[in-house]
């Protein structure tokens, strides 16, 4: 992939003192933003990398903020991730659910995100835990993989999380594993509304009455208890979106299906156009109709807010396992799950071996390229390499 004309950070760094003045940036945003300023450039220092294989010595780069909310910092990390993924795999299909909340409560995400988003995995996760228990519907104990996203596709709040769930489950003996009997679904999406609409409502109750929502700023209406229970009320007559893709196949293609969606930005560098150092233009997706591709002009200064809106809490981890890939279950069931799949006939997991986490490699041999020598930000200043 080539590299962008236009990046987030050269917005930053020619329109984030405008952005600082407009806007209150909370102590994460700041520290967002000052990462994304100052990624590869010499006041982070520098290294240079030679190739393990042949004398090519490649120039002197600047070092990487490696921020989760810089758009350049996830390729590594990524690809890290999906390495450690392959061991959770099962060889069956892959279904892909996802829980939105309505935007009638943007504010109280906006104002109480660490709470607001708390109660968003244990509703979605609790939800799917439940219904797959159902013996009417699957009548199996599941594991699966949530990932949070808070924006759209012209980076407002859409507060919504991606669910990655093998077909099926161990019974409640633990003797067999069940598979789900229709091709098209897991479970009934209608059900998983209803059920995730109640706890997320219940959840949201709770929150209210206990105090640990901020009722104030853009979430200002909620502090009246009144009009808080007139919009709870109203919203549970409301159908609330919860999509479930087609399977994905088989678990080869989950992978690469997972690098889309986790240690992913709001927006990537690729996707900007244009930046006359006053309006920015990027690239979006209308859902809305039929996913056509469009072009949106923002004012640099509402760019940057509606970029820096989706730092999450110090913290805050936004990809989490549920069920049978949890952390205290993992070890045992996962093991027991591909016994009982291989007593069904389903052979063992081949998986091919996993891609090299090198960054890039040597333009001559192809062989990895490997850091020999670092700088400080001072030796880059002193030996004249910060203006290179």
């Amino acid at each position: 992939m080539t590299r962008p004309a236009i990046e987030v950070a050269d917005i930053v760094r020619t329109k984030g003192r405008q952005y600082l003045e407009q806007f209150s940036a909370s102590y994460q945003q700041l520290k967002a933003y000052r990462a994304v300023e100052r990624c590869r450039t010499a006041a982070l220092g520098g290294h240079k990398d030679k190739c393990v294989n042949c004398p090519y010595e490649a120039p002197h780069s600047y070092n990487s903020c490696r921020s989760r909310c810089c758009p350049k910092c996830q390729a590594q990390q990524r690809r890290r991730w999906l390495q450690a993924q392959q061991r959770d795999l099962v060889n069956t299909n892959y279904f892909h659910v996802v829980f939105t909340v309505p935007h009638e409560l943007n504010p109280l995400a906006l104002t109480s995100p660490r709470p607001f988003l708390d109660l968003l995995f244990d509703a979605s996760s609790q939800t799917l835990l439940e219904v797959a228990r159902d013996p009417k519907w699957l009548g199996a104990e599941i594991g699966f993989l949530s990932i949070l996203h808070t924006w759209s596709q012209t980076l407002l709040g859409h507060y919504h999380v991606h669910c990655v769930v093998p077909g099926g489950g161990l019974s409640p003996d633990h003797q067999r594993w069940t598979s789900t009997s229709h091709p098209r679904f897991l479970l009934p999406i209608a059900v998983l509304q209803n059920v995730f609409r109640k706890k997320f409502l219940a959840g949201l109750r709770h929150l209210y009455r206990k105090n640990l929502l901020d009722c104030r700023r853009a979430a200002a209406d909620f502090h009246d208890p009144a009009w808080f229970e007139q919009r709870i009320e109203t919203l549970g007559y409301k159908d609330w979106y919860v999509y479930a893709k087609p399977p994905f196949g088989g678990p080869d293609y989950v992978l690469g299906y997972l690098g889309r969606y986790t240690h992913r930005m709001a927006i990537s560098n690729h996707r900007i156009t244009a930046f006359d150092g006053e309006k920015v233009r990027f690239r979006w997706r209308d859902y809305r109709h039929g996913g056509i591709q469009r072009v949106m002009l923002l004012d640099a200064v509402e760019f940057l807010r509606r970029c820096f809106l989706h730092v999450l809490p110090r913290g805050f981890v936004r990809i989490r396992r549920y069920g049978l890939l949890s952390n205290r279950f993992r070890k045992q069931m996962l093991p027991l799950a591909r016994t009982l799949l291989a007593a069904q006939g389903r052979e063992p997991l081949l998986l091919p071996p996993p891609p090299d986490c090198d960054l890039w490699h040597c333009p001559r041999c192809g062989a990895p390229m490997r850091v020999v020598e670092r700088f400080t930000a001072a030796q880059l200043y002193f030996t004249g390499l910060d203006s290179s």
